[in-house]
């Protein structure tokens, strides 16, 4: 069965969300809508639907002038197994210690390495992006020049693959693991299974730090948030007050362009820059709070 999609672009939150809450009403009716922020400082938002069918281009085409958005590029999607592609492109990733695999390549394990079994069909936070593996060379940097840490958070955990690396460096850890999508919280939970880690690390549906859960393990002597530029610099303030003195924070999800203003609102917070590093067209930084 064929698979289309309509994606279009417009300026805002707001009407972006309505004209999400709009394509809902098509007929024949999308079978998944989603509004995204595009991370470029435009301002702009873009949606799309996924159908079944042949969409409506007429209805799209109204929807589009109703909410000021650009007309909707619609799209045939080939028909491919995603998981047997993904087996077949992601390589297993080093990133210092650790040894991040799918179980189709169980056999290729390093015997001194830190192995963390991610499988393909849970592709965000593999290990094969930039970001998780910054995050997780500079955790693994941190440990060798020294570093402990009794209480650690993985704030945006997805796969709740940074979460699972310290848990293997300090065994004797409290380690929580959040994210405000409930299904990556069953993803993060199903993943310390597979790795023998259940009971290691908390995992929490929660946004931000405000959670009770959260808020009564602080302070932390490691944060790792592995986010996006806008909700890092927003949190700025929470995280830095969650920090135990002496404490590291080890933020990516940033475009190496974006990286010196993080860094500036994380120095103004109170924090120091420890260390910084490029994978590609990512940045990840470590920040130190003043003992």
């Amino acid at each position: 069965m064929p698979t289309y999609t309509a994606l279009t672009t417009l300026s805002g939150k707001a009407p972006a969300e309505a004209l999400g809450e709009d394509l809902d009403r098509l007929t024949p009716e999308p079978t998944g809508i989603g509004t995204f922020e595009i991370e470029d400082g435009s301002g702009l938002w873009e949606v799309g639907a996924y159908f079944d069918e042949q969409p409506d281009e007429a209805g799209l085409a109204v929807l589009a002038a109703m909410h000021g958005a650009r007309p909707f590029v619609i799209s045939e999607l080939p028909e491919v197994d995603w998981v047997a592609k993904v087996r077949r492109e992601l390589v297993p990733v080093e990133a210092g210690r650790f040894f991040v695999y799918g179980s189709h390549d169980a056999d290729k394990v390093p015997q001194d390495s830190v192995p963390l079994l991610i499988e393909a069909s849970m592709a965000f936070g593999t290990g094969h992006h930039g970001t998780t593996q910054g995050c997780l060379r500079a955790v693994d940097k941190l440990a060798n020049e020294g570093f402990t840490a009794r209480r650690v958070l993985d704030l945006g955990c997805g796969t709740a693959v940074l979460a699972m690396g310290a848990a293997h460096i300090w065994p004797e850890a409290t380690i929580l693991a959040s994210d405000i999508d409930e299904v990556a919280v069953e993803v993060a939970e199903a993943n310390l299974a597979a790795n023998g880690l259940t009971g290691r690390v908390d995992c929490l549906e929660a946004e931000g730090l405000d959670h009770p859960g959260i808020a009564g393990a602080a302070p932390f002597d490691l944060i790792f948030a592995n986010i996006l530029k806008g909700p890092l610099i927003a949190l700025a303030p929470s995280i830095t007050e969650a920090l135990a003195p002496g404490g590291a924070v080890i933020l990516s999800g940033i475009l190496n362009e974006q990286a010196d203003e993080v860094i500036a609102v994380y120095s103004e917070a109170g924090n120091s820059l420890s260390d910084r590093a490029e994978i590609g067209e990512w940045t990840t930084t470590v920040l130190r709070k003043p003992v």
